[in-house]
């Protein structure tokens, strides 16, 4: 374990998320540095799970992950008003087509 804060920034970014409960849905709980993925469970466990809420821990190198810009929400994310097409009754039934 490297005891300089200046090793330790070198260290990669890990994005951790948490499960509650089963069926529910992972949460972004925070981030941590950490040399390798097994030491950053380990970190996650005991900085976001300390009182054992957790069932399950995902971490991510914050690296690998890619998102929308949220600047261009408006087009990214634009309603399906004016697209009929992506609804099954924007379509008629062929006739003569069995099992449809």
């Amino acid at each position: 374990m490297a005891a300089d804060p200046a090793e330790r920034s070198l260290w990669p970014l890990w994005e951790v998320f948490v499960r509650s409960s089963r069926g529910l849905s992972h949460v972004h709980a925070g981030s941590l540095h950490a040399p390798d993925a097994s030491m950053a469970l380990r970190n996650a466990r005991d900085l976001y799970t300390r009182r054992n809420e957790g069932t399950s821990i995902w971490v991510v190198p914050a690296a690998e992950i890619a998102a929308s810009d949220p600047d261009s929400k408006g087009g990214y994310f634009e309603s399906a008003q004016g697209k009929a097409y992506r609804h099954a009754t924007y379509y008629t039934q062929s006739e003569g087509v069995p099992h449809l």
